[in-house]
């Protein structure tokens, strides 16, 4: 595994896991539903891509010279940071206009998973073995 990435994919996850359980138990009284599906939102995201982040590290690790994977690693926890964080702060600040962040975190996990598919495409015979 890339020690970078699998670092990152391993921090992704813990907070999701800690922020999920803090929504659970201390927001589902504080926050309105809307705000609290928003959060839940956030806390799905986040998990996802921590996972992805962890195949984006195996991959690096087997094809360390790639700069498809590098880059689509730092795209990926990018899109963790932009659209789960602007999410996060959204439905705890109520402050409206941190969701127009979120759309720029989407087009880094759109982004990171276009540039996996590239590689797979480019490398179908490696990925045979």
């Amino acid at each position: 595994m890339h020690p970078t990435f699998l670092f990152l994919s391993a921090l992704s996850a813990f907070f999701a896991v800690a922020f999920g359980a803090f929504g659970a138990h201390a927001l589902k009284t504080i926050l309105s539903p809307d705000m609290l599906a928003v959060y839940k939102t956030a806390v799905t995201y986040q998990m996802w891509h921590a996972l992805g982040l962890g195949l984006i590290s195996l991959l690096r690790y087997q094809h360390p010279q790639s700069s498809l994977i590098k880059y689509a690693g730092w795209l990926m926890f990018s899109g963790i940071l932009l659209f789960s964080g602007s999410l996060y702060s959204l439905s705890l600040s109520g402050i409206r206009w941190l969701g127009m962040i979120t759309p720029l975190g989407g087009v880094c996990f759109l982004s990171a998973w276009l540039l996996l598919m590239i590689f797979v495409w480019r490398n179908k015979t490696i990925m045979q073995q």
